[in-house]
């Protein structure tokens, strides 16, 4: 297995079309629909927020606009990695104060149980597929969970 644990990657976790005018909103939709799944603990919400804004996610590539939120596993109640293509894009500010706020059309949450040096390791993993044009075309154009999560699979398994 690579850096990323394909098989976190389900279609019950591809998210399309949520309406969230903000990232705080993204969030109150994404960790409603996680806390039913059972993926989450009621602190998430709370932890996801405050973490994006000391550690903000948005990565402006190229070929796409992208925000990958995560927080610490205590808020975890099983490991997960969440994808939602809002219906219009979601504002985030840039990874580590770098820049321009990034209007995020991919939001990839990670829920990892690993420690800081899998998830840094699993980050490096998807920049590197979000800044490939040809990727990233490839998983704008999906329209169905599986397939996404396919695209997804095959993406990270390098």
């Amino acid at each position: 297995m690579g850096t990323v644990d394909i098989d976190l990657f389900k279609p019950e976790l591809v998210f399309f079309d949520i309406d969230a005018g903000n990232r705080e909103d993204l969030f109150s939709h994404l960790g409603h629909r996680l806390k039913e799944a059972g993926y989450i603990e009621e602190t998430w919400f709370d932890a996801i927020a405050a973490r994006e804004r000391e550690y903000p996610t948005g990565l402006a590539c190229q070929a796409i606009n992208v925000a990958i939120p995560h927080t610490d596993q205590e808020h975890l109640a099983r490991p997960y990695i969440a994808i939602v293509r809002p219906k219009s894009p979601v504002v985030f500010e840039s990874m580590a104060h770098m820049g321009d706020d990034v209007p995020a059309e991919l939001i990839v949450n990670l829920g990892l149980m690993a420690h800081e040096d899998g998830q840094v390791a699993v980050l490096q993993a998807l920049m590197g597929i979000f800044m490939d044009a040809e990727a990233s075309a490839e998983i704008l154009a999906q329209r169905t969970p599986q397939g996404m999560v396919e695209v997804m699979r095959r993406r990270c398994r390098g």
